[in-house]
């Protein structure tokens, strides 16, 4: 057996055995709405049927489209529990009443970071992971063309570039919006809408998913894509030829979260989940999936590869404020209407 997978059964059969104590029965079910990539999605589920008995019906979507589909079933709740995803969408939801206040008894486990989201929220959300924006390109489509590596948000706008950059729809997905929220950090807003219309014209798509560009980036179906970081690294581990950039202009970065649905039918089950997956055990898991974020609970192990935030030039982003249902709802539309209705 490879090291790699003995890890992943390690950890798996770790996570059933931290929540033993709980009672199982097998007509108990949850329904989960996961925001990361499916090769994390399935084995927590995997781990958490294992360990309680309870069956999960999951389903796996862009967080942008997880929000929309929750507030669309607000009168009659679907899922019971949302895991992951950029945490903007669900400081929203937290703010229109869509989840459900629990404060964990391991909060006092966690990051402060995670601590700090669960605060804001009223406790209607708490942090799970933190991963932080940047972008990657293709080594050896670079060097075909001869171009000077990109180092900073400023070199994607150049010619060079044109139609060589993806990144995801920020109404779709929380990466994208992560990135339009950053930028008017960074630059301010005039200045970082000025960016972006400079950008859309090198764009060679708008995808759906967050981590799309980096898979494309990979393959070479486009030479720049603007992720996460950590959706970069997991190509360089693969061995695709990609080098990751942090932005020299300065970065933000995600609070990956976690929310119990406001009316879950199965809100026992809700609980149960959201104490497991906050175990450094559950958290584990991330490392046999190949997953790079940096896990919430202190004692959850963090990957090697993952990105070191000492050496990132992080900015101080307000979540608080791009997280509001008034500053994310304005920011979305007009990118709306000043980029995405821009011509190619």
């Amino acid at each position: 057996m490879k090291m790699t997978n003995l890890k992943s059964v390690t950890l798996a059969v770790m996570a059933a055995g931290a929540f033993a104590s709980f009672p199982a029965r097998a007509a108990e079910e949850l329904v989960v709405y996961c925001n990361v990539q499916e090769e994390w999605c399935r084995p927590m589920v995997t781990a958490f049927e294992k360990a309680t008995g309870i069956k999960v019906l999951m389903t796996r979507k862009s967080v942008g489209e997880t929000y929309a589909q929750i507030k669309a079933e607000a009168a009659n709740p679907k899922a019971d529990i949302w895991w992951g995803g950029t945490g903007d969408p669900h400081l929203q939801a937290a703010e229109e009443g869509l989840t459900e206040p629990y404060k964990s008894p391991k909060l006092a486990e966690l990051q402060p970071w995670a601590v700090k989201q669960a605060e804001a929220a009223k406790y209607r959300t708490v942090g799970v992971y933190a991963g932080a924006l940047g972008f990657s390109y293709n080594t050896e489509e670079l060097a075909k063309r001869k171009l000077a590596a990109p180092k900073c948000w400023a070199d994607l706008t150049k010619a060079d570039f044109k139609g060589e950059v993806q990144v995801a729809n920020p109404n779709a997905s929380g990466t994208s919006y992560n990135m339009l929220a950053t930028l008017v950090q960074v630059m301010g807003e005039d200045k970082a809408f000025d960016y972006l219309k400079a950008l859309h014209k090198n764009v060679n798509q708008y995808t759906k998913a967050g981590a799309a560009p980096a898979r494309a980036v990979a393959t070479g179906e486009s030479m720049v894509g603007i992720t996460f970081m950590h959706d970069a690294v997991t190509q360089v581990v693969e061995g695709a030829p990609v080098k990751v950039v942090a932005p020299c202009e300065g970065t933000g970065y995600e609070i990956g979260s976690m929310s119990i649905v406001k009316g879950a039918k199965n809100m026992a089950n809700a609980k149960k989940w959201y104490e497991w997956a906050l175990t450094p055990e559950a958290q584990g898991i991330a490392v046999g999936a190949k997953a790079y974020q940096v896990p919430s609970n202190k004692a959850a192990p963090t990957p090697a590869q993952a990105p070191k935030f000492a050496e990132i030039k992080l900015i101080d982003y307000d979540f608080v404020k791009y997280g509001s249902t008034a500053e994310r709802s304005r920011l979305l539309a007009k990118w709306d209407k000043e980029v995405g209705a821009l011509p190619k």
